[in-house]
């Protein structure tokens, strides 16, 4: 348990839970923008042949985001105002590691982007700097074998395979490219690894109308999340499905357009079950019963409870929206260091609909979880069981 007087709760909120923040010293906050950020400028400098404007800028981020204050981005930056908006003008001049864990984790990925020419007219303009690492993902033998084992599960009844797949969807967050490139091990994908399972509310909300899937990872997760999109939809389960993904390159494995395409690429290449589920997803792409949506706020620093009204609305009309992994589950909860027992449904009052949550346990926020399951957690583990990726969660409230 937390001591009450860490110095995170001087940024609690009107509801007395402590935003997190970076500056405690041996956090896991702290440890990603110490440790993480500065591993992940150097794996994209190494990546790519860029020339010396971005070799130097990266080298200057690598320095800043460890030794200095956050700064704005440049002049040009189309989004410079909405960034602004989103806190900028308070957290400028800052130090990272005293704001807000989820603006500052944000506003790096940002900043990463500026430094490589991602937005500015060249040739380095929309280049994604993640690329070759979530590609690699797709051509492993790994994937392969995962792809296989779908022709003995289209054998099973439709309940079983779709326990299968929901429950594919969930483990495939286990240990994300961010982990990876910071050298964090992945977990196991063991059912008692579970700590809090909602999973037959969840699939009662698949009603057969809209399902708004907001994705997390590309690769090999996001490929088991579009082989559960295609169960839904090819069993009348969802009617339509809107995939929501980034607009541009984020949190180093977060699924953008292009990487949705590439793996349906993957899938329609497969042979079996695979390469059948690939070509109804493309038909379904095209008759537009799955959509990809790319809202500018899917890359915000701000928590859930600050979505746009057209998102308000979209998400508040869908059967169920369906939230993947751990930023989004950070978002959901605001980021907040709320007790772990605090249930789901309160912790999530504020976003509009019914909601649900997929999602591997690699930050400290978690709510939903029952008292005997986290003391035995603790005396086991202390708080290694939130941040490692070993365990996971379902959660889903009715609307």
């Amino acid at each position: 348990m937390r001591d009450p007087a860490d110095p995170a709760r001087s940024a609690a909120g009107p509801d007395d839970a402590p935003v997190v923040v970076g500056s405690v010293r041996g956090s896991f906050p702290r440890s990603v923008l110490a440790e993480r950020h500065p591993a992940i400028v150097r794996k994209v400098r190494d990546a790519f042949p860029y020339g010396p404007e971005q070799r130097h800028a990266l080298d200057a981020l690598l320095e800043n985001c460890v030794e200095g204050v956050v700064e704005p981005l440049a002049e040009p930056a189309p989004d410079r105002a909405r960034w602004d908006a989103w806190g900028g003008r308070e957290h400028y001049g800052r130090s990272w590691f005293d704001l807000p864990f989820l603006w500052s984790e944000s506003y790096f990925y940002r900043k990463l982007l500026e430094a490589v020419g991602y937005f500015t007219p060249g040739p380095w303009q929309g280049i994604d700097p993640f690329r070759p690492f979530k590609l690699a993902e797709l051509d492993t033998p790994e994937a392969d074998a995962e792809l296989a084992a779908l022709d003995d599960l289209a054998h099973r009844p439709a309940g079983e395979q779709e326990e299968a797949l929901l429950h594919g969807s969930l483990w495939g967050n286990r240990a994300d490219l961010g982990f990876r490139l910071a050298g964090t091990g992945s977990g196991t994908a063991d059912g008692s690894r579970l700590v809090a399972d909602d999973a037959e509310v969840l699939r009662s909300l698949f009603a057969g109308g809209t399902l708004c899937l907001v994705a997390d990872n590309a690769g090999r997760e996001l490929v088991p999340d579009l082989l559960l999109v295609d169960h839904l939809l090819r069993h009348g389960r969802a009617g339509r499905t809107v995939l929501h993904v980034k607009p541009y390159p984020y949190y180093v494995s977060d699924a953008t357009t292009a990487d949705v395409l590439d793996a349906l690429r993957r899938l329609t290449a497969a042979k079996g079950a695979a390469g059948e589920a690939g070509d109804r997803l493309w038909a379904a792409m095209s008759e537009g019963r799955l959509t990809v949506r790319a809202h500018p706020f899917s890359c915000g620093p701000l928590p859930y409870t600050d979505l746009p009204d057209d998102l308000r609305q979209e998400f508040a009309a869908a059967d169920v929206t369906l939230l993947k992994g751990d930023l989004n589950y950070r978002r959901l909860i605001g980021d907040r260091l709320h007790p772990a027992t605090t249930p789901f449904a309160a912790a999530t009052a504020g976003f509009p609909g019914a909601v649900a949550a997929l999602r591997t346990l690699k930050s400290d926020v978690v709510v939903g979880i029952a008292p005997a399951v986290e003391a035995a957690l603790d005396a086991a583990e202390g708080d290694r069981w939130r941040t490692g990726g070993t365990h996971a969660l379902i959660q889903a409230r009715r609307g």
